[in-house]
């Protein structure tokens, strides 16, 4: 027998907002592993697409197109499936969905591209099976889904504190340009703390705490100031496992980027213009110089995950 195509008319698209982390104070690991962290987001304007197909009793099937589509997995382990049979588990109702991810956001780079995915999934199957979930209940499915996902939900720039899912709003004027350099491969993010907590060896970390002058740079919207106090305790140990991102940060400033820094646990490195022309021009010096793969200009803060269709 052949089965049943989805109804088309039954589908939602939402869209989910990658991120930067303007600063990522890291503190040394708790009993359970984890380490608490300081951090500030930023939504960018790279995105995922995600279409949520209604497709009942065929379970859940991902389709997926775009930036990175060739090793994002289709399975259980993709974090948009696993926000859908979470959903369908909270809800009482059954996993039945065809998701479609166009990933604009590039994979496994630090930007946070699997949580924009779940986060969109989360909002789309909820206006597809009519669940309708309180922003805290949403709020605190994201957060079992992993520590980014709250922040792509909410979007703009936030404060994240404990494991990043405690949000609290920043102020942020104007918009600041970014140039995205995008590297071959990934960086495993566990394998990246586990080389920060080497090279840290016996040291005592003190307490997370975002530098006041990163915050006082956003609120007055001075990206010169703003490009100076970006800050990153992964970046070495990403630089470590990664010794050519080195080449990549070093030829941003050459190409006269007022601030650059590995993005998140990496490899994707971040660098901050004056404005869209400024982007621009560093984008097209960085380019000429061959140090990464592809590069990509975006703007922030952007909305969060949000239905458009």
């Amino acid at each position: 027998m052949t089965a049943a195509l989805p109804d088309l008319d039954e589908q939602v698209t939402v869209r989910a907002p990658g991120k930067v982390n303007l600063a990522l104070c890291v503190g040394g690991p708790g009993a359970d592993g984890f380490h608490a962290i300081a951090t500030v987001f930023q939504a960018v304007s790279l995105h995922d697409d995600v279409t949520a197909f209604s497709d009942p009793g065929a379970g859940i099937t991902i389709t997926i197109s775009g930036e990175g589509a060739g090793i994002v997995p289709t399975d259980d382990t993709n974090l948009a499936w696993r926000a859908a049979e979470l959903l369908a588990q909270h809800a009482g109702v059954d996993a039945d969905v065809r998701l479609h991810l166009s990933k604009g956001i590039p994979v496994a780079g630090g930007m946070a591209g699997g949580s924009a995915d779940a986060a969109a999934t989360l909002v789309a199957c909820d206006s597809l099976w009519g669940t309708a979930l309180s922003r805290e209940a949403m709020h605190v499915l994201a957060a079992r889904l992993g520590s980014d996902v709250p922040f792509a939900l909410r979007g703009g720039t936030a404060l994240g504190l404990g494991r990043g899912d405690q949000l609290t709003s920043v102020l942020a004027r104007g918009s600041f340009h970014w140039v995205f350099a995008l590297a071959d491969g990934g960086l495993s993010t566990p394998a990246v703390y586990e080389q920060l907590d080497t090279v840290r060896g016996d040291l005592v970390v003190p307490e997370p705490r975002v530098p006041d002058v990163l915050l006082t740079a956003l609120s007055s919207g001075d990206p010169v100031v703003l490009g100076g106090a970006l800050v990153n305790d992964l970046q070495p140990a990403a630089v470590r496992l990664r010794p050519e991102l080195r080449q990549v940060l070093e030829a941003g400033t050459e190409a006269g980027a007022l601030g650059g820094i590995v993005s998140g646990s990496g490899p994707t490195c971040a660098f901050l213009a004056r404005d869209h022309e400024h982007a621009l021009d560093i984008a097209v010096r960085l380019t000429s110089y061959g140090v990464c793969r592809t590069l990509r200009a975006a703007q922030g803060p952007v909305a969060g995950t949000r239905i458009i269709g």
